[in-house]
């Protein structure tokens, strides 16, 4: 069992590698509006940082059982979904999948919005830019899926 859990690892690693995910990116028809491929990275990184601080206190408040644990539920789904995404697109390399989890990313990210509304707005709000992102995101997934089934 160890060697298949290693061997996987190899081919997940490899399948991930910048050289094989820019290249099977590059092939992919792309619509009008797709940015460069470098500006992902920035981007995200910039998200990750609110979605950390907002993360972080919600399951902090959850945690100290200072709110109700129903509150963090829609954070859980939507960092899961969120970390999904980047395997299923180009480890996987399957367009319609990534389609559905951006789907799931993006709904999810709503809900964590309603959810924490009436306990820290603060919250909310900081998750603009993350929605903004996402929402281009998916309608950016949802073309690349149609122009390459």
């Amino acid at each position: 069992m160890p060697i298949l859990g290693r061997s996987a690892g190899k081919c997940y690693t490899a399948a991930m590698s910048p050289e094989n995910t820019a290249l099977w990116y590059a092939s992919l028809l792309k619509p009008w509006f797709a940015p460069p491929a470098w500006i992902f990275g920035p981007v995200w990184s910039a998200l990750y940082v609110l979605i950390l601080i907002s993360f972080g206190f919600v399951f902090l408040r959850v945690l100290r059982k200072q709110w109700p644990w129903w509150v963090a539920a829609p954070f859980i789904v939507n960092l899961a979904t969120n970390l999904a995404f980047s395997p299923i697109q180009f480890s996987l390399q399957n367009n319609l999948l990534a389609l559905m989890d951006i789907l799931v990313v993006l709904l999810s990210l709503l809900w964590m919005m309603a959810a924490v509304w009436k306990f820290a707005r603060w919250v909310a709000w900081i998750q603009l830019p993350y929605l903004l992102w996402v929402s281009f995101a998916t309608v950016l997934q949802a073309s690349i899926t149609w122009l390459n089934w």
